[in-house]
């Protein structure tokens, strides 16, 4: 997998990582996401639901060989370019690093990708001094990456992307995921404060994606109980970047035991703040 990207390391394995510019770990990352995206899409295509190797993590919890052989190929690829940099994956975990660390979910929405549904992709959020840098999700069932450098805007396949305008709550529409990590009421409740409010709301199973569908203006609001770190970074830049409010743990925290968030078109985030978001949460 990802053969485009070894000629790419084989041109920069002299610096030092901490010499090279984020612009050029985007591109890197862009061209890694994009590939390996395909590549899962087109082994679900050759092999189907049968061959995908399908197994339980826990209850509800799955992964697939496509999820273990994406994660090899980009820690793979990313080592050999950023050899001194971090790594923490989904399925193989891993540690941070002073010059940097990667953060990745190979298939984010494995149980959509599984069964053939079409709300999943791979997510690599690129972390140093305590931020979010750089952002890169690709969408894989339609091929559409997306992706942000801090301070630098969000795009889509090169294109400005921005969150919605909405500001009438009743004619807004939210994405709302639900997690086995948080108590079954709360969610319950979440539910009922929006359907009390007039606010509509979807579950579609991937967090990756349903927060990029905030950041290009598709749905208004995305919030989870609990939510690791690879699931949410690279999507939460993106979003921020194209102009959305960010409620989230402090980083460190985040990326070492996951939480609560909620992003959101701005004319809404406080009124969504104050329906949906534990008093634990603080803004970033």
């Amino acid at each position: 997998m990802a053969k485009d990207t070894s000629s790419k390391a084989a041109s920069m394995n002299t610096q030092s990582d901490r010499d090279i510019p984020l612009s050029a770990r985007l591109d890197f990352a862009c061209s890694l996401a994009r590939q390996v995206g395909r590549e899962a899409l087109l082994y679900w295509n050759e092999q189907g639901v049968e061959g995908l190797g399908t197994e339980a993590k826990g209850l509800q919890d799955f992964v697939t060989k496509a999820d273990k052989a994406a994660e090899r190929t980009i820690r793979k690829e990313l080592k050999q370019m950023f050899p001194e940099d971090g790594f923490i994956g989904e399925e193989t975990g891993g540690s941070s690093s002073t010059t940097g660390t990667w953060v990745v979910d190979p298939i984010d929405g494995t149980a959509n990708y599984m069964r053939g549904l079409r709300h999943w992709g791979v997510s690599i959020a690129y972390v140093s001094d305590g931020q979010t840098k750089l952002g890169i999700v690709h969408d894989s069932p339609t091929d559409r990456l997306y992706h942000a450098q801090a301070g630098h805007g969000a795009y889509c396949d090169g294109q400005a992307i921005s969150v919605s305008t909405t500001k009438d709550p009743q004619a807004s529409m939210g994405i709302l995921g639900a997690s086995r990590r948080t108590p079954l009421n709360d969610y319950l409740g979440r539910i009922k404060s929006l359907h009390n409010a007039g606010i509509e709301h979807r579950k579609i199973g991937s967090a990756a994606i349903g927060i990029i569908r905030v950041a290009e203006g598709v749905v208004d609001f995305y919030h989870e109980g609990h939510l690791n770190s690879w699931d949410a970074l690279a999507a939460l830049l993106i979003a921020e970047e194209a102009g959305g409010m960010v409620n989230v743990p402090k980083i460190d925290k985040f990326v070492a035991q996951g939480g609560e968030v909620l992003c959101a078109t701005p004319a809404l985030s406080k009124q969504l703040a104050d329906l949906l978001v534990s008093k634990s949460v603080v803004s970033s």
